[in-house]
């Protein structure tokens, strides 16, 4: 295997275990901070309710009732998060180890067979494999591309394999939420229209011409 293919080949192997790592600890921070915030929001909530009163209308009450059930559903995951933290650092650690084994493989020279560096890449590879945790919490993919494309040093990535804004940056999600919003956007906005005046039933003749009792 010739050395750019054997780069290209790290390259895609440290974007997935780069992001692996970033994921599950988007995991462990949502799992981790979303309670407290969520518990603050409430009680701040709690307070202004008993001076304020737009906090005491319906709508604000099912408010905090969806943040009841939202920290029940973060709740599942609490006595796992510390494994995310553990294997988020695991992956991080294999991520280096990438980054090494593309620098010492982009030293060699140009067209210079690199084949006795695919078993070192292998190993890492199968290692990242076998430690990921497949259960992720809800968003945490959404979470996993901010904190890998602006917390991470990921140019070395981007030599061999280059990140495009649409296909990569944004996760592929977000495309479906744009969609059903502006669907739904459109179709509150049709119903908002004003309708057709309804038309005043027309009488018969003979009950027209009827004299008034």
């Amino acid at each position: 295997m010739h050395r750019e293919q054997l780069l290209n080949l790290i390259a895609v192997a440290g974007y997935d275990v780069g992001f692996g790592a970033k994921t599950h600890f988007a995991t462990f921070d949502i799992v981790e901070k979303a309670p407290g915030w969520l518990g603050f929001v409430s009680l701040v909530g709690g307070i202004y309710s008993l001076f304020v009163p737009f906090w005491t209308t319906q709508h604000v009450a099912a408010a905090f009732v969806i943040f009841g059930v939202i920290s029940l559903y973060i709740g599942l995951y609490g006595t796992e998060k510390s494994k995310y933290e553990d294997v988020g650092k695991k992956l991080t650690l294999a991520f280096h180890s990438l980054h090494i084994l593309y620098r010492k493989v982009e030293a060699l020279p140009a067209g210079a067979d690199a084949t006795s560096y695919i078993v070192e890449l292998e190993e890492l590879r199968n290692e990242a494999n076998s430690i990921g945790l497949s259960k992720q919490i809800f968003l945490s993919d959404w979470y996993a591309h901010y904190k890998f494309f602006w917390q991470m040093q990921v140019d070395w990535i981007h030599e061999s394999r280059p990140f495009r804004v649409f296909r990569d940056k944004i996760p592929l999600s977000a495309y479906v939420v744009v969609v059903m919003g502006l669907v739904l956007a459109i179709f509150a906005w049709k119903i908002s229209l004003p309708g057709t005046p309804t038309a005043q039933p027309v009488q018969s003749p003979a009950v027209a011409a009827s004299p008034s009792k």
